[in-house]
């Protein structure tokens, strides 16, 4: 990975994280949680959207709502653990 790649996995998954953990009910994982949290559900929304067959597109957008959806499952399964 280059380094300009890391930095979008890294706006992306700050901004994903932040905004999952906002919708989830302030869980509070901070900002470096809310990165890995980010990051983390992006994996797993994409691996979701390509068992489901659902595509979105390409783009930052997309990476963002791809995130987003995987960072939600994380933290509503992190809520249930708590």
């Amino acid at each position: 990975m280059t380094a300009e790649q890391v930095l979008v996995a890294v706006i992306v998954g700050g901004i994903s994280g932040a905004l999952a953990d906002t919708v989830v009910g302030r869980i509070g994982v901070g900002c470096l949680g809310a990165i890995v949290v980010g990051i983390l559900g992006g994996l797993l929304g994409s691996w979701l959207f390509v068992q489901l067959g659902i595509s979105i597109g390409t783009g930052l957008i997309s990476s963002i709502v791809t995130a987003f959806v995987g960072a939600v499952i994380i933290l509503v399964i992190l809520r249930a653990i708590r």
